[in-house]
């Protein structure tokens, strides 16, 4: 069936608000990802000299570090979303990260300064591990709110699609750099041009996000719903939801870093793969990783979540201990991207839906805290520490052991899925939607009944009464 004029333009409106939502997701995740990215090329700047590994393992806890940062981002956003809107949270989480980004790209290093150079480190860190924090609930919810029915999981998906992306620009700007700039340059000065890009792209954003549309879902939350926006009370009157979230993305975060940010670390480190061509394999293999995201989450729309997250727990669980086994003996660049796209398409299963599912378990007055909170909680816990995780075992000679670990994840989010219902069945964002579409009828109804009794009432009052006509004949 075709589309009519009006709703081609509602869903030109609609496309046009997810892009400028998600844009902004884009640059949050490409400041964020930068510095694992280039992390092999700063860290001896920021740490005294010792090993590669010693030096990563530095870096890597700093990361860490800002993960710890992201519940209290989350629970800050997440009640200045509920309370004050989505579109004014997205845009002070922006600025936010541009500031982490730019102390970055300005911190003199270690020979320079000492001591302070790492704990200016972890200050940008903080500050973009807060931003962050506040953007996944809050980019989450904004998303799930202006889909379309029928399609949220669909233009949800575009929520990892941009934090993908964000990546992606991220590798394709060490790519650039490592073709134009020589391996001195790139750990002397040249790491810090990405922090520069990545903080000016944020503030081009800052200016975007202030053009988009509030959510209806939002601007229509009753007086009694305004009262219990962005309270984690109400929030804790959700008990399985929150405990659900928290499920959910424990398998899904710790195979996602560790399929990702840290398997880049992995094939120089262990497999020995020369830096460069790691940098290629991670950016064809993510480039296809974001192409499925949508197909993915469309699925989703025809079949259900929980059948999509049951099979990524389940083939995560058994496919890690190998794939991990297979790729730290190879030297093989394309047995080693095979692998790792591999390992990518199973985490689709999660990456692509898990914003939808957590957002179709809360109301809208305390969506993005509800969502949000629960999930940097456990990303801090378990997705901010996979890769110290990793290096610290292989510091310690047992690096298998961190196999396992990833599979057991995996294998915990298969059982949580297995026990959960169907969250498209039971939306609370669809309900909202039935729910504003019944009274606008109501109202619409209403109004039409008033313009026709008002018709009638002249022709009422003009009309002679048959009583008097009656008396007078």
């Amino acid at each position: 069936m075709r589309k009519t004029a009006a709703e081609r333009a509602t869903q030109r409106h609609i496309t046009g608000n997810i892009f400028k939502g998600s844009v902004g997701n884009l640059i949050e995740w490409y400041d964020w990802y930068v510095y694992a990215a280039f992390s092999l090329y700063f860290s001896h700047q920021f740490f005294p000299s010792g090993n590669l590994t010693g030096q990563l393992l530095n870096t890597a806890a700093v990361f860490a570090v800002g993960f710890l940062m992201r519940p209290v981002g989350s629970l800050f956003f997440g009640r200045y979303a509920d309370r004050h809107g989505r579109k004014a949270a997205l845009t002070l989480s922006i600025t936010v990260m541009a500031a982490g980004s730019l102390i970055i790209a300005c911190t003199p290093g270690y020979e320079t300064i000492g001591i302070a150079a790492p704990i200016i480190l972890v200050f940008a860190r903080l500050l973009q591990g807060l931003s962050l924090g506040g953007e996944y609930g809050t980019s989450a919810t904004y998303l799930s709110e202006m889909a379309s029915t029928g399609r949220r999981g669909f233009y949800s998906s575009f929520q990892y699609v941009t934090l993908i992306s964000g990546q992606l620009t991220a590798l394709g700007v060490q790519i650039l750099l490592q073709q134009v700039l020589t391996e001195e340059q790139m750990g002397s000065w040249g790491w810090r041009i990405p922090f520069i890009i990545g903080a000016v792209g944020a503030l081009a954003v800052l200016w975007l996000r202030r053009t988009m549309d509030e959510s209806n879902h939002f601007k229509r939350m009753s007086g009694e719903q305004k009262k219990q926006a962005g309270s984690l009370r109400a929030v804790a009157k959700y008990p399985r939801a929150v405990l659900t979230v928290m499920g959910l993305t424990i398998g899904g975060t710790v195979a996602f870093f560790s399929f990702t940010t840290y398997l880049q670390k992995f094939m120089v480190n262990t497999s020995g793969i020369p830096k460069e061509t790691v940098s290629l394999i991670n950016f064809c293999a993510l480039l296809i990783f974001v192409v499925l995201q949508p197909l993915v989450g469309s699925l989703s729309d025809r079949i259900g979540r929980r059948p999509i997250l049951l099979a990524f727990g389940l083939l995560g669980a058994i496919i890690t201990v190998p794939l991990f086994r297979t790729l730290a003996v190879t030297t093989d660049p394309v047995l080693a991207f095979l692998l790792m796209l591999g390992a990518l398409v199973v985490v689709s299963g999660y990456t692509s839906i898990n914003a939808i599912v957590k957002a179709e378990l809360f109301p809208a007055e305390i969506r993005a805290l509800g969502m949000g909170f629960p999930y940097a909680i456990t990303v801090a816990l378990f997705g901010g520490t996979a890769e110290y995780i990793a290096l610290w075992l292989k510091s310690i000679g047992h690096e298998e052991l961190f196999y396992f670990y990833v599979a057991a994840c995996c294998a915990l989010g298969f059982l949580v899925y297995f026990f959960m219902g169907e969250t498209s069945r039971s939306s609370h964002i669809d309900r909202e939607h039935h729910e504003a579409e019944a009274t606008e009828q109501a109202q619409i109804e209403s109004e039409l009944a008033a313009v026709a009794a008002g018709m009638a009432a002249p022709s009422t009052a003009g009309a002679p009464d048959p009583e008097h006509v009656s008396t007078r004949s």
